[in-house]
């Protein structure tokens, strides 16, 4: 029988004992995005959107929600982050445009920093809608998912090559 370890022995929340866990090197890669309209591509393109340059407010976003999942997320530790990287790439074809972010977030620790990475991306998106909102209420964030996670007792994880 599976032993959950997110409840204590009432059956209620906790957060679990990491303490005897080996401290490894953890990174993980997420993933999310955001439709816009050419309108909201060309803004941030040239620069001339009127809350400032959108990707740079949002990378910083990101960061910032990596570092503050903790606080976000109830079962989750609290960790010195070694490193946190948010990039922006556009996908478009015909008339749609699509900007894939992607977190990066590093740790040497105890626990696995997916959901830092899976919070950086979608605090990513949200600013992108907050800073883009007033050229276009119809943005739509897309799918947010993990890419790759690397170290742990668990082992690796890459989406491109786990079973289907």
């Amino acid at each position: 029988m599976t032993q959950f370890t997110h409840f204590n022995e009432q059956g209620r929340a906790k957060m679990v004992d990491i303490s005897e866990k080996k401290e490894t090197v953890r990174t993980a890669r997420a993933r999310s995005s955001i439709e816009v309209t050419k309108e909201v591509y060309e803004q941030i393109q040239a620069g001339t959107n009127k809350k400032g340059d959108v990707f740079a407010v949002s990378q910083v976003a990101g960061i910032m929600g990596a570092k503050k999942t903790a606080d976000l997320i109830p079962m989750c530790h609290p960790l010195f982050l070694n490193g946190v990287d948010i990039s922006f790439e556009w996908d478009i074809s015909e008339d749609t445009y699509r900007i894939l972010i992607t977190s990066e977030v590093k740790v040497k620790g105890n626990t696995g920093v997916e959901m830092e990475a899976l919070t950086a991306a979608s605090a990513a998106a949200l600013t992108i809608y907050d800073m883009c909102k007033a050229v276009d209420k119809g943005m739509v964030i897309g799918q947010t998912y993990l890419l790759k996670k690397t170290g742990g007792k668990n082992g690796d994880y890459d989406r491109d090559n786990a079973p289907k």
